[in-house]
């Protein structure tokens, strides 16, 4: 089983979302506000409004899945002033997200020691 596999596109939610919402409430927001087919070769990015969770959704053809990743002590660097409400993510960008890197200046995560 791939946890993330190669897609053709990647799409973040730039609002966050409600983070008890599971793969049903991922969907109708896919579906209704990125207005989008949760059933493309894609991935479709979420995030908490603290910006320290982010959830992927995606359909591997057989069901969805969702997976899910928190920061122990920094904040995911969102784009939070882009002006689309829906942004696409080239795979080099998710890196650097899933890094913990701003994804327009490329500014890692800072972590010295784990206490």
């Amino acid at each position: 089983m791939k946890l993330i596999p190669e897609q053709s596109s990647i799409y973040l939610h730039r609002e966050p979302v409600d983070f008890r919402k599971s793969i049903n409430g991922l969907v109708i927001i896919v579906e209704q506000q990125m207005e989008l087919s949760p059933f493309e070769d894609a991935l479709f990015l979420f995030s908490n409004k603290a910006r320290d969770k982010i959830k992927v959704l995606y359909w591997d053809k057989t069901g969805f899945c969702l997976w899910y990743k928190r920061l122990e002590k920094e904040r995911f660097k969102w784009p939070l002033k882009a002006q689309k409400k829906v942004l696409t993510l080239s795979a080099e960008q998710w890196t650097w997200l899933l890094s913990g890197m701003d994804i327009i200046t490329h500014t890692p995560l800072n972590y010295h020691t784990v206490t």
